[in-house]
């Protein structure tokens, strides 16, 4: 089978060769003469300076219409020949994102040296295409206050929602933020350069920590919905299109940089008295980035070269330094204000594009090298890219690399400063006016997760402290006042991922039909190696009290690949004022494990070899997606989409795809009570026995350490047609233009997902008594719902027969266990306008609201444990609720004529993080448990808040830029001044939601981070 399908691929490749790379931007229209009557046979040229072959033709058929498609975006002349007729050029019409603009034409009897130029309006409506999209062009990107970043601009596009849920802070430099579109899945957005994913090999598959540089693009493209044939999930697509050079040369230098005196304070008193001890903020940050293209021969090959210096320093809210960081013979965290702690990042990027035309084949090559500073020394003396300075300690830098943050001490960031590659071809062969071939092939290859910061101490064992009872008196343990503080000592990791995506196609089209066939292909390599600090134990105090410690097998590399083929076929043919649009595609989807070895190590004393091991053989699915779209009045200004389709959740290294590495199947962490009764910080037991001894209770997992597989996967799922997670979605749209080159568009979308994971622990079930139903006496506190004082039931705890088996845990669906559900319905309202000349405003508002009902699975299988969240656990209740978004933004850029000053900002007004109430509670809080808590613990947490009933802070925020352009000859300098966070609004962005009763000084809700406060930027840019 594996030969087969190698077969396959090789003959589609040999075929098409590696696809579809860059937007699909398209002309259409029909060609008349005086009566009415459709002309046939007219010729069609598209021209653009950013075409390298020119010209693009076609000609009309027999009902007078033509097409032209994959165009680059830019400003075009359409010219329209025939003998015996008039030739008509129609000048200025600009295309962007995957628009399919309409241009028609009327020609009058007259000879063809006779040309009418006509200067049309740019068409604003698609009357052809039931995609969806948000266009950020580069002349709006350089204008508006706004990090030259994606994240920086998907921040700005109402239609995404962020992994976390919360409102993301200030982008002021390029970092990493994983999205998603609402009711979907939250990290199901994609991050593709030129049509292609630089996303990871894992966590989506969708987005990773690449710097695309942005600032020389051509347009950034948001698709939310409507995709067909090549589009593989149901979630937004951010596609960023780069610049290709030219035939003359052209470029652009910008700087830009703040210092700390040019960042004001947001600090306030009552987010003093909150508990927020220190906020964070800027102390600088640069960005020099430069862009160059033009002709190495005209005509036939352009290059586009970018370099990249970028970087910042922020002080962490909340966080100082400890003053018995590194100390063997100290347990606790000491605030040592005068040395705040300060994430440091820095990225230096050189790229080169070549893009070359030969007779009617184009092709392209893009390399893209990145070097990061991430973090710095911990010491002095030791070797690094970046160290601290006398009044500060560097700890960490930028997502993924651990950082401080304001429940982590500086002392468990890490460091990295080796980096990334991204590297893509294209090939296009326009082999007729009517059959176009299309291929690419592109690589993104990373290392991440960190190292231990230079010069510290990996023995020393990491601490977290629960701080449950708020002494905060100073000389106490937990004198800081932070719940849940981890200190002493970081965890690090050794990974590396490459990602490969290749794919091919073949379009045919004419005036009234557009058909094509691809195939698409990926290979997603995974290793990551887990290491923690002290001897592979960690321990969990209260108050400096120990209670717990957790035992971990790992320092092992863990590997894993995922493959894809997918063949699709789609058509959009033309009648009247209709388009119908429709796509079948096929997807195939499977996982293997190379050859790995763990251990020896302290809970693993004999090395385990695990031979190369086959997950899913192969999953099959076949997902229809159609659509139409009417010019509803003929005119081309009235547009209604309507579509529907199936999708399918992200092939990556998760979920089902990993189920079956045999080290997943490795029980590799346990927890376990523990009293150090003689107060000497070493468990006085045996750690290599499961049963209770000593200091130490009965380990969480009883075969922890073993060859015993813990998990298996349901072989049902290793392979067969229907078992991937899927998304099916409806939508319907109506686009207007209201004025010349202004349009509004409302839209409403329903998604449901499907193929739910679980997994299923069969030595524990409900049916046989194996778990006790109880409840618990809710706190009296005025800041919970009601006052508290009531009675929350519906909690389960495993019985202590039950919590001595060893596991076997069992991953499947959950259709097999009752019904599962997740339902949203989102309403979408979208502005574009250039009214005049200089001026440019969109934006829009997101509203949805999302249903999950799952209350048959949890009352089957009380360990509810979805493959992906780790929201549910015995002790939460909640089953059935609903959760709702709502999400605006808008920017724009007005160039004020004669005096050439530009005025440009950006607002945006995001939902706020949704909240909890995490409680400790222990025996004596339970109602009809009658018992100690069983499962290795004397204390359990449950969420006394339901899920999607109270925010926090809304983030409302406005940006401003001023700026002043200055020509000499051919050059033209803006040199701007940035103004963030104008009205110094601070909002609350992330909360410690551990709830703790009784407090003098309350802890719950204690501020971890707020909004970046107000602070302006200086940027000069040199277009020449």
């Amino acid at each position: 089978m594996r030969r087969l399908s190698a077969a396959c691929s090789i003959a589609v490749l040999c075929l098409f060769l590696p696809s579809l790379g860059f937007a699909q931007v398209a002309l259409t229209g029909v060609v008349k003469d005086p009566s009415g009557a459709v002309l046939p046979g007219v010729t069609v040229e598209a021209s653009s300076p950013n075409l390298i072959e020119k010209v693009r033709a076609t000609v009309t058929d027999s009902g007078g219409l033509y097409r032209i498609v994959d165009l680059r975006p830019g400003t075009y002349t359409v010219t329209f020949k025939l003998s015996g007729f008039n030739t008509v050029r129609r000048e200025g019409i600009v295309l962007e994102g995957a628009f399919t603009a309409t241009v028609n034409a009327d020609l009058r009897v007259g000879t063809v040296e006779e040309t009418i130029t006509v200067s049309g309006e740019t068409p604003v409506v698609d009357v052809q295409s039931v995609r969806r999209q948000t266009v950020i062009d580069n002349e709006l990107i350089t204008a508006i206050p706004a990090a030259r970043s994606y994240a920086g601009l998907m921040t700005l596009m109402p239609g995404t929602v962020t992994q976390g849920g919360a409102a993301s802070d200030t982008q002021v430099v390029p970092g990493m933020i994983v999205f998603g579109g609402t009711g979907g899945r939250s990290n199901e957005g994609r991050l593709q350069l030129d049509g292609l994913s630089v996303g990871s090999a894992f966590n989506g598959a969708g987005v990773s920590a690449y710097i695309a540089d942005v600032g020389n693009a051509q347009e950034v493209v948001l698709s939310a919905s409507g995709g067909m044939g090549e589009t593989e999930v149901g979630g937004p697509t951010l596609n960023i299109i780069p610049k290709e050079g030219g035939n003359s040369f052209r470029g652009s230098a910008y700087g830009s940089g703040l210092s700390e005196g040019m960042v004001g304070s947001n600090y306030t008193q009552d987010l003093k008295d909150r508990g927020l001890t220190t906020p964070g903020q800027y102390q600088k940050v640069w960005d020099f980035n430069l862009g160059v293209g033009g002709p190495l021969f005209k005509d036939r090959l352009w290059f586009f070269g970018q370099m990249r210096d970028e970087g910042s320093h922020r002080t962490i809210a909340g966080m100082v330094a400890n003053a018995n960081a590194g100390d063997p013979n100290a347990w606790t965290y000491v605030p040592d204000s005068s040395r705040p702690a300060v994430a440091a990042a820095s990225f230096r990027t050189i790229g080169l594009r070549l893009t070359g035309q030969v007779a009617s084949n184009k092709f392209s090559v893009f390399w893209d090298e990145q070097k990061p500073c991430e973090g710095a020394a911990l010491t002095g003396d030791a070797k690094a890219c970046r160290h601290s300075g006398n009044s500060e300690v560097i700890a960490g830098g930028a997502s993924p690399t651990p950082t401080a943050s304001a429940t982590a001490a500086p002392e468990t960031a890490a460091y990295r400063d080796y980096g990334q590659r991204v590297q893509q071809a294209r090939w296009t062969n326009q082999v007729t006016a009517r059959l176009l071939l299309e291929s690419s092939f592109g690589t993104y290859q990373s290392r991440w997760g960190g190292k231990p910061m230079p010069g510290a101490d990996t023995s020393l064992t990491r601490v977290t402290d629960q701080c449950l009872t708020g002494q905060t008196a100073p000389g106490t343990p937990c004198q800081h006042g932070i719940a849940n503080l981890a200190y002493r000592a970081g965890n690090w990791a050794s990974n590396k991922q490459l990602s490969v995506n290749w794919k091919a196609s073949a379009a045919y089209v004419q005036g009234s039909q557009n058909m094509k066939v691809g195939y698409l292909g990926s290979h997603l390599s995974d290793d990551q190696t887990n290491y923690t600090s002290g001897n592979y134990v960690s321990y969990r105090f209260n108050n400096g009290v120990p209670n717990q410690l957790t035992q971990s097998v790992n320092g092992f590399m863990i590997r894993q690949r995922v493959r894809t083929h997918s063949f699709y076929a789609q058509d959009a043919w033309t009648f009247s004022r209709f388009t119908l649009q429709g796509a079948l595609r096929y997807d195939r989807a499977s996982s293997y494990f190379p050859e790995q070895t763990v251990g020896p190590v302290r809970f693993l004393p004999t090395q385990v070899a695990f031979p190369r091991t086959e997950g899913v053989s192969a999953y099959h699915d076949l997902t229809p997606r159609g659509g139409l779209a009417m010019d509803v009045f003929g005119n081309g200004k009235t547009s209604l989409k309507i579509n529907a389709g199936k999708y399918l959740e992200a092939a990556q290294n998760g979920g089902l795809f990993i189920a079956q590495n045999p080290t997943n199947r490795l029980a590799t962490t346990a927890t376990r009570t523990w009293g150090d009764t003689n107060g000497n910080f070493i468990p006085d037991c045996d750690l290599l026995n499961s049963a209770a001894n000593a200091e130490c209770g009965l380990s969480s997992v009883t075969n922890f350490g073993t060859l015993n597989p813990e998990q298996n996967i349901d072989p049902a799922l290793v392979s067969g047609w229907g078992n991937r997670a899927f998304d099916w979605q409806t939508g319907v749209a109506v686009q207007q233009q209201i004025l010349p080159r202004v349009s509004i568009e409302v839209g409403y979308q329903r998604r449901w997902l499907g193929n739910f994971g679980i997994t299923d622990n069969r030595s524990r079930n409900p049916e046989n008594g194996d778990f006790t139903v109880f409840g618990v006496n809710v706190p009296s506190d005025p800041r919970l719902p009601d006052g508290g004082g009531y009675l929350l039931e519906g909690l389960y705890n495993v019985t202590p027969t039950a919590a001595q088996r060893a596991a076997d845990n069992l991953v499947t669906l959950t259709r097999d266990y009752g019904e599962q559900s997740q339902v949203s319905n989102a309403f979408t309202l979208d502005v574009r306008a250039r009214p005049l000349n200089g001026l440019t405003v969109q934006g829009g508002l997101n509203y949805g609201r999302t249903s999950t009902e799952r209350c048959e699975i949890r009352a089957a299988i009380p360990e509810f444990a979805p493959l992906l969240s780790s929201t549910t656990s015995p002790t939460q209740p909640w089953c059935d609720f609903t959760q709702e978004l709502f999400r605006a933004t808008a920017l724009g850029s007005y160039i004020i004529p004669k005096i050439d000053v530009q005025v440009a900002g950006a607002v945006r007004s995001d939902q706020g993080a949704e909240l909890a109430a995490n409680w400790t509670f222990g025996q004596a809080d339970t109602v009809g448990l009658n018992r100690a808590l069983a499962g290795g613990s004397t204390t359990a947490a449950v969420n006394l808040i339901e899920p999607g009933t109270l925010y926090g802070d809304r983030v409302n925020q406005f940006d401003l830029r001023f700026a002043k352009i200055l020509r000499f000859g051919s050059t033209r300098t803006n040199v701007g001044f940035d103004v963030y966070n104008v009205f110094n609004t601070n909002p609350v962005l992330t909360y410690n939601q551990a709830f703790t009763p009784n407090q003098t000084v309350s802890t719950w809700l204690r501020p971890n981070s707020v909004l970046t406060p107000r602070f302006w930027k200086f940027s000069v840019q040199l277009d020449f």
